[in-house]
């Protein structure tokens, strides 16, 4: 995969609630197959991790040091049977 042409990024860390996460959805809707979406948000999104759970898709959020949050998504890798 090439990081760069398959990474989707998004800034909603200045977006009041409930924006940031109808705007993480919505790239999702139309993220392209084998894509991953990097979001710069401004608090950690936990009810968007039962959300992205149910759906398939892995998630990886770091916090950075001006308090914001890196949050990484892409689809669940699919194990071999």
């Amino acid at each position: 995969m090439n990081a760069i042409a398959d990474t989707v990024r998004i800034d909603v860390s200045a977006l009041a609630a409930p924006e940031p996460m109808e705007r993480i959805l919505d790239a999702l809707a139309v993220l392209p197959p084998g894509a991953r979406l990097q979001v710069l948000i401004h608090r950690e999104p936990f009810p968007l991790y039962e959300i992205l759970d149910r759906r398939g898709w892995d998630h990886r959020t770091t916090r950075r040091p001006d308090a914001r949050y890196d949050l990484v998504i892409e689809a669940m890798a699919c194990s071999a049977p």
